[in-house]
């Protein structure tokens, strides 16, 4: 079964140019099957390059122009999967932009090239820079239909959007552990040489039962047994190798607004459920308030990438514990919403917010509107 990307038209309007095209996501949510159902439109010859592949990794980690050409041959179009385990991969493909102007570059990245490059900003002015996320509810209702997936909104607020889990619903917490557990981590230890595989993991725990909820590094220290350094260490790069996501506190006008508060959330509802282990059924669960809050927002993080918004906005709270669930300031446009699973929950707005940003427009989603929210 195929299912068409939402970026994939983007994608292809951007092959005639000499930029490269770089495609950042998790491992295991399509990035490679994109780039090889689309390959009749890339010009040939064709060399694919796996990142993944030692002897390739070493071919290309002290890149030069004269090595290059020799690699290159006559080919046309370089596709360079899971290029972020290559040395340096950031400076490869410029050179490759700079010297072979008649070469197309697409690579695909589960991480941010940051943790492969010595050098910062190697690609600036010469890449096109998009995110593949696991599907999205609003790709699904152009598969299928908007009745049919809002019909399993409730599966995939548990089993999340990977694909391979979409596409093989039958055994899907089998297939979600096998991918916390052999893919999850793979990006983030090869990186970064980290060897604390439990911390870890106890850490992505820890932040799974407080989705919704501010996180506090010391708490989460304490939890873990690591320093408030370390646990900002490792959450950044959970984030860089797209397993979670922050969001920032916003604050303009109130002295009691919070500054610096996070929260964090997974990039999918299933691996977050993974990790602590629970498929219970929704109507049997006490955590419906975070498994929705966790889905709307990691659904609007896929559609503000499609449309280039990479700023996933901000919650507002104050030090008296007043809240709003989300935010968006466009140019001083404020967007504010309050997510409710149940459309009859009582919900107020407060008061301090209102008066504070008169101009911002409210809404409350719930499982009868959100579609307006994320498609």
């Amino acid at each position: 079964m195929f299912i068409t990307r939402q970026i994939q038209h983007r994608i292809t309007h951007k092959l005639q140019d000499e930029k490269a095209v770089i495609i950042f996501g998790p491992r295991q949510v399509g990035k490679s099957t994109l780039l090889k159902n689309h390959r009749d439109q890339f010009k040939s010859p064709i060399h694919w390059w796996n990142g993944d592949d030692a002897d390739i990794r070493e071919m290309l980690s002290n890149p030069s122009s004269t090595k290059l050409k020799t690699l290159i041959g006559n080919a046309k179009t370089i596709v360079i999967d899971e290029a972020q385990r290559i040395q340096n991969i950031g400076i490869c493909i410029k050179i490759i932009v700079d010297n072979f102007p008649d070469v197309k570059v697409l690579a695909t990245g589960s991480s941010a090239f940051e943790l492969s490059n010595s050098i910062r900003e190697p690609l600036t002015g010469r890449k096109w820079e998009y995110y593949l996320f696991p599907f999205s509810f609003a790709e699904m209702v152009n598969h299928s239909s908007f009745i049919e997936e809002k019909r399993m909104i409730t599966h995939r607020m548990i089993y999340g959007y990977y694909p391979e889990i979409v596409l093989n619903p039958n055994d899907a917490e089998d297939r979600l552990k096998m991918i916390s557990d052999s893919y999850l981590f793979k990006d983030v230890f090869a990186l970064s040489n980290l060897r604390k595989p439990d911390q870890i993991l106890k850490l992505l725990q820890a932040l799974a039962y407080q989705v919704g909820s501010e996180v506090s590094y010391n708490e989460l220290g304490m939890i873990t047994g690591l320093d408030n350094e370390t646990v900002e260490k490792y959450i950044t790069l959970m984030e860089q190798t797209f397993i979670i996501f922050r969001v920032g506190s916003y604050s303009r006008n109130l002295r009691n607004e919070l500054k610096k508060a996070k929260k964090i959330y997974f990039i999918d509802n299933g691996i977050r459920n993974s990790l602590i282990n629970n498929f219970v059924p929704l109507e049997n669960r006490t955590d419906v308030g975070a498994l929705w809050e966790n889905f709307l927002m990691s659904e609007r993080l896929k559609k503000n990438a499609l449309s280039g918004k990479y700023n996933i906005g901000y919650f507002w709270r104050t030090h008296a514990q007043q809240e709003i669930d989300y935010i968006e300031d466009n140019f001083g446009q404020i967007s504010a919403w309050e997510f409710k699973w149940n459309p009859k929950s009582k919900t107020r707005i407060p008061i301090t917010f209102q008066n504070a940003y008169p101009e911002a427009s409210i809404e409350i989603i719930h499982k009868e509107n959100f579609e307006t929210f994320i498609s």
